[in-house]
């Protein structure tokens, strides 16, 4: 289903100046996955399949280096996107992005799960869509890619720095807000500062759901050990089987409950 007309209909309002400010606790989240690290480890492992992450709006590869050890430690093959600092430039960064997941599909011999954060997610998306045929799965954290997708802090920034108006691109923004053809994961938090949570959220479906992750912040979302517990599961997914996230884990507490699938 392609909810791009209702949320045209539906205008949003960034988060709070209190939320954006609350952003610092990102620090917490990742010092907490430190901690926890001897109970992450005992995340479901992965099966050597190659994993491409890509950052957020002003971020580096820097940013999920510590996603990418963790996917490591399990058993995947994490890949960087190794094109410097995110600037924004959905349609101007497609070319680029087919190339590089290309390059990782030929190298391997196997279909590439992708992970993007924040608008690394956005990218996802529109990769899977572009070549399905290349893509296992996608799992954004704190994506803008559904309805009102100009709800955020960094809209006017993004369009500055990108050259990139979020409205000159319809066809893109439709088709990255639609049903993906691959299995997807949607992993957000309502008290996200930089990104109203509601552009974050997937129709679910029976390969498509949406993982609230309680009190987490956007910087910390890539960082934080419930997000990554969820992340490492979702990955550990037999190629071409896709079942819900099953929330009686050690971070049970941590989640939202779960959204009926649509049949």
């Amino acid at each position: 289903m392609d909810r791009s007309a209702d949320g045209a209909e539906r205008r949003l309002r960034p988060p709070s100046l209190f939320l954006m400010l609350a952003e610092a606790r990102g620090v917490f989240e990742f010092n907490s996955s430190l901690l926890l690290s001897p109970l992450l480890m005992q995340a479901p492992k992965g099966d050597g399949h190659p994993v491409l992450t890509l950052p957020g709006f002003l971020a580096s590869d820097l940013s999920m280096a510590p996603m990418r050890r963790y996917l490591k430690e399990l058993g995947y093959e994490a890949h960087a996107w190794n094109m410097g600092r995110n600037f924004g430039g959905v349609a101007s960064r497609r070319a680029a992005l087919r190339d590089l997941l290309r390059r990782i599909h030929e190298a391997s011999g196997r279909k590439v799960s992708i992970v993007g954060w924040s608008l690394g997610g956005v990218f996802a998306r529109d990769l899977a869509v572009q070549m399905p045929e290349l893509v296992r799965s996608v799992i954004t954290l704190g994506s803008p890619f559904a309805g009102d997708i100009r709800a955020t802090n960094a809209t006017r920034l993004y369009e500055f720095l990108s050259g990139e108006a979020v409205d000159d691109i319809p066809e893109i923004r439709a088709a990255i807000a639609g049903d993906m053809p691959v299995p997807t994961t949607s992993i957000y938090s309502r008290t996200d500062g930089i990104v109203n949570w509601r552009t974050s959220r997937v129709q679910p479906s029976p390969t498509a759901e949406n993982i609230e992750v309680h009190f987490a912040s956007h910087i910390g979302l890539g960082v934080n050990p419930a997000a990554l517990w969820a992340l490492a599961d979702r990955l550990a997914q037999p190629e071409g089987e896709f079942r819900h996230f099953n929330r009686s884990g050690p971070f049970a507490i941590a989640y939202g409950p779960a959204e009926q699938a649509l049949s």
